[in-house]
């Protein structure tokens, strides 16, 4: 059954259609007048629509719409459009956590926080700096996604060794033992992404 509009629904597409025309004839330096004049309405009827004071044809948004150089479709881009809520983490702001395994020359930096007690992945920015630290094997729930940032080294996964180097990925089952092997070249910086699919990690 469709959704009936209602007056509030109304009065939103009102103000934002009039405050986005507002702003796109500022935006050219366009007078009301010289709008108006090439959609042929009224300084009057042209102001009322950029205050919300009325409403208008499609044919006049249109013309409005080419007056002032967008497509209808540009016009409205922005209408009801969900509110974001991304996480940012600026450079050197990640969380640096302590792991299983990480000591003198091994860090990890978290660089997004799960809300909630529900965790779904969790991105990290490891560095390694000490080529004489042994590291152990880890093993854990859902798909892990590491590339190679700087530096180079072997990466066991059960009874294989990759060699990577920048610009290199591996993807691989995380419930396998896995873990650095050889550090070759330092600094090594990778990203490391764990993904737990098939249902998320329980933390409470």
């Amino acid at each position: 059954m469709p959704e009936v509009s209602t007056q509030a629904d109304q009065d939103s597409l009102e103000r934002y259609l009039g405050n986005t025309i507002r702003e796109l004839r500022s935006r050219h330096g366009l007078t009301i007048a010289e709008v108006a004049e090439q959609v042929g309405i009224s300084r009057g009827m042209l102001s009322k629509i950029e205050n919300a004071q009325t409403a208008t044809s499609l044919e006049t948004i249109g013309k409005l719409a080419s007056a002032l150089g967008v497509s209808l479709s540009t016009l409205f881009r922005d209408y009801n459009m969900p509110d974001g809520s991304a996480q940012l983490v600026k450079s050197d702001e990640g969380m640096e956590v302590v792991r299983r395994g990480t000591k003198r020359g091994h860090t990890y930096h978290l660089l997004a926080y799960d809300r909630g007690s529900i965790k779904r992945f969790e991105p990290f920015l490891i560095t390694m700096d000490d080529a004489s630290e042994v590291f152990p094997t880890f093993e854990h729930p859902g798909i892990e996604f590491i590339h190679v940032l700087a530096g180079k080294l072997e990466y066991r996964h059960g009874q294989s060794t990759y060699l990577l180097e920048p610009g290199d990925s591996l993807t691989f089952a995380g419930d396998i033992p896995h873990g650095p092997e050889k550090l070759i070249e330092l600094p090594i910086r990778f990203l490391a992404i764990i993904y737990y699919s098939n249902g998320a990690i329980d933390l409470q």
